[in-house]
């Protein structure tokens, strides 16, 4: 019964999405503590990862979902500007790393609101 309540396709991508903004906020300190670094490649999620999750949740396919785990992987589109090879911006990781708290703050909004229905289904008290 209660495994029913955690298995809403809308609750399991909104945990999906909390780990997606996970994984591209290590990518991201990774990609700023290493700034200086001679050839080092930018990480981030693929791409590929985003186009399978918005899959999953127009199907509401919660197995999908649950199956779907992201990974980091070299960012094969971004060129490097200046001599050494190094592939990471400054300015766009800031950009990034700002886009991806205001992300990860929505996403746990919504596992929060998720949760107080919950709670205010079993207790009777919205708080």
């Amino acid at each position: 019964m209660i495994e029913a309540l955690f298995s809403q396709s809308n609750y399991v991508a909104a945990k999906r999405l909390l780990d997606l903004t996970a994984t591209r906020q290590a990518a991201i300190a990774s990609n700023l503590a290493n700034i200086e670094m001679p050839n080092y490649k930018r990480l981030d999620v693929p791409a590929a990862f985003e186009a399978q999750l918005q899959q999953a949740v127009a199907e509401g396919d919660t197995t999908q979902l649950r199956s779907l785990k992201p990974v980091l992987a070299e960012d094969t589109t971004a060129i490097a500007n200046r001599s050494d090879g190094n592939t990471v911006d400054l300015e766009n990781e800031m950009t990034r790393m700002y886009q991806n708290s205001l992300e990860h703050t929505l996403e746990t909004q919504l596992v929060t609101s998720h949760l107080l229905k919950m709670r205010l289904a079993i207790t009777g008290r919205p708080v």
